[in-house]
C-alpha cells in the first residue's frame, strides 16, 4: 500500500457553530449545478447570520445562518442544522420559509451590497477581488438591483444543510421543489471524514435535484419583465382619475430624466434609478399589487444612505409631502437610520392636494445635490 494512503473515519460536527463556520470559508461544498450559460455555480457569501426584518419599520426578527449569491444574482438562503438537532424534521422548514418569504419583501439591493461589502472587510478579501467572481460586465449598480428582483420574484434558491437529513425532512424538499415554480429547494447532507492531524474531507450528498430537474423549464426564471406599455395599462384600468394622474406623472418624469426598469415578479411593478452625484441611484419602486389590490409607492432609503450618505437621506425625507400614512413611516425610519422602504398608496397621496409636485420638487433638488423644499413652487 502507498504511504501516501491514510484510513479516513467518519466525524461528527462538535458544535453547530463549527459546521456554519466550516460553509462560510469553504462555499465551494455547495457548488453544485450550474449558471443559466452553463458555466459552473460559485456561490459567494454575502453575509452569515443575515438579518430577516418581517416589516419595513422593524429590525431584523430572525436571522438566517448564511446569504449566498452567485453571478446569476440568484440568491442562496442556507440554514445549518445538526442531525442531532430535533429542529431538523419538520420546525427547520417553516423557519427557511419565513426567512424566504420577508427576505424578498425587505432586503432592499443597498441592503444586500453593504452586507456584501462588509463581509469581504471582515474577512480582509479586496472587493475587487470578490467582485470579479460575480459582475462580469455588470456593476455593482447594476448587480444589486438585479438581486433585489430576484428575491420579489421569488427566484431563489433554498438549501437546508446538516450532517445527516431525516427522511421526513427529505420529503418535504421534494415536495416543495416539484410545487414552487420559480425557488429551488434543496437538503445538502454534508459528511465529515477525518484523517491524521488536521485532514478533513466534506462529501456532500444533494437530495431535491430530481425534483428540480422535472420542473417544466417555462416555470423557471422565465418571468417577463413588466413593460412600460404593461404599466400604463395597468394604470388606466385599475386606479381612480387622481391615482391614475400621480402614477402617471411619475412614470413620465422618471422616463424623462431617470432609467424605468420593468419589475419580474407576477404583479405590474416599475422601478427608477435617477442619476445622482455621478452614479444611478435607485430611488423608488412602483408596485400594482393584486390580492388584495393595492397600488404603492415605495421609497428606497436604503439605496439613498448607501450611495449619498445619512445627511442627503435626512433631506431627502423631510422634503416629502405631509401624508400622515407617509410620515409615520417616515419617522420609523428616522430612528433606524433610513435602510427601509417606507411606502404611500396613491390614494393617500391623492388626497393632500400636491403631493406628487412634492414628490418631484424632492426629486429634483436630490438630483441637483442639495435639500429640498417642504412644499411646491
Amino acid at each position: 500500500m502507498s504511504s501516501g494512503l491514510q484510513a479516513l473515519e467518519p466525524a461528527t460536527f462538535e458544535t453547530e457553530e463549527e459546521f456554519q463556520e466550516l460553509l462560510a470559508r469553504h462555499p465551494r461544498v455547495l457548488d453544485f449545478g450550474s449558471l443559466a450559460d452553463g458555466r459552473p455555480l460559485r456561490l459567494v457569501l454575502v453575509a452569515r447570520e443575515m438579518g430577516v426584518p418581517t416589516s419595513a419599520e422593524s429590525g431584523p426578527a430572525y436571522w438566517l445562518d448564511h446569504l449566498f449569491v452567485d453571478a446569476d444574482a440568484v440568491p442562496t438562503l442556507v440554514e445549518v442544522k445538526r442531525a442531532s438537532d430535533t429542529r431538523i424534521r419538520r420546525e427547520v422548514v417553516g423557519q427557511m420559509l419565513d426567512y424566504a418569504a420577508n427576505g424578498a419583501r425587505y432586503w432592499p439591493g443597498a441592503l444586500l451590497q453593504r452586507s456584501f461589502e462588509e463581509t469581504c472587510l471582515a474577512d480582509g478579501r479586496p472587493l475587487e477581488e470578490a467582485y470579479a467572481e460575480l459582475l462580469g460586465d455588470r456593476s455593482p449598480e447594476d448587480f444589486w438591483p438585479l438581486v433585489e428582483e430576484r428575491l420579489a420574484a421569488g427566484q431563489m434558491r433554498l438549501l437546508f444543510v446538516a450532517d445527516r437529513i431525516p427522511l421526513e425532512l427529505r420529503a418535504i424538499v421534494e415536495f416543495l421543489n416539484r410545487q414552487m415554480r420559480q425557488t429551488d429547494v434543496y437538503a445538502v447532507e454534508l459528511t465529515q471524514y477525518r484523517g491524521d492531524g488536521d485532514l478533513r474531507v466534506l462529501v456532500p450528498r444533494i437530495h431535491g435535484e430530481v425534483a428540480t430537474a422535472a420542473k417544466s423549464p417555462s416555470g423557471r426564471r422565465t418571468a417577463q419583465r413588466t413593460t412600460r406599455d404593461d404599466m400604463d395599462a395597468a394604470i388606466r384600468s385599475r386606479l381612480a382619475p387622481e391615482p391614475r394622474r400621480i402614477a402617471t406623472e411619475l412614470l413620465k418624469h422618471a422616463a424623462a430624466k431617470g432609467r424605468l426598469e420593468g419589475g419580474t415578479a407576477k404583479y405590474p411593478s416599475m422601478s427608477v434609478h435617477y442619476p445622482v452625484a455621478g452614479r444611478q441611484v435607485p430611488l423608488w419602486t412602483l408596485s400594482l399589487y393584486d390580492n388584495p389590490a393595492k397600488e404603492e409607492l415605495a421609497f428606497s432609503f436604503g439605496s439613498i444612505t448607501h450611495h449619498l450618505g445619512p445627511g442627503r437621506a435626512v433631506a431627502f425625507a423631510e422634503s416629502l409631502p405631509a401624508v400622515p400614512e407617509l410620515q409615520q413611516k417616515l419617522e420609523v425610519q428616522r430612528q433606524k437610520g433610513y435602510n427601509g422602504w417606507p411606502s404611500v398608496t396613491l390614494t393617500s397621496l391623492a388626497a393632500e392636494p400636491g403631493a406628487a409636485e412634492v414628490i418631484l420638487a424632492a426629486i429634483e433638488q436630490l438630483m441637483d445635490g442639495g435639500g429640498a423644499p417642504n412644499s411646491f413652487g
